[in-house]
């Protein structure tokens, strides 16, 4: 299984949200529970489902990450930009073209 946090949006201002290893939530992904196993996984799911009835959040879902010298990110680009800004933040922009060697 690869690694996994649960992620969401809060409720009251729709700000992303991830399920931090104390079981509540925090804006930071690298404060967020990663999970490593299945059984892990279903009940971190059920805590994040319980949170979303309670209005806490909104429909959580895991999503894969890797961990990157101590850090957490997410592998999927849709994730990074949702937890780290704009596609024009720095991590995402476009790097200038290489002068070509003759």
């Amino acid at each position: 299984m690869t690694s996994q946090v649960i992620t969401g949006n809060r409720l009251a201002d729709g700000i992303v949200v991830y399920l931090a290893a104390a079981g509540g939530w925090t804006e930071n992904v690298n404060a967020s529970r990663v999970i490593d196993s299945e059984a892990e996984l279903q009940r971190m799911k059920a805590l994040a489902d319980a949170a979303a009835r309670a209005a806490a959040g909104v429909e959580p879902y895991a999503i894969e990450v890797a961990r990157d010298e101590g850090a957490i990110r997410p592998v999927r680009y849709r994730e990074r930009i949702r937890a780290f800004g704009p596609s024009v933040h720095p991590d995402f922009a476009k790097r200038p073209a290489l002068p070509r060697v003759a």
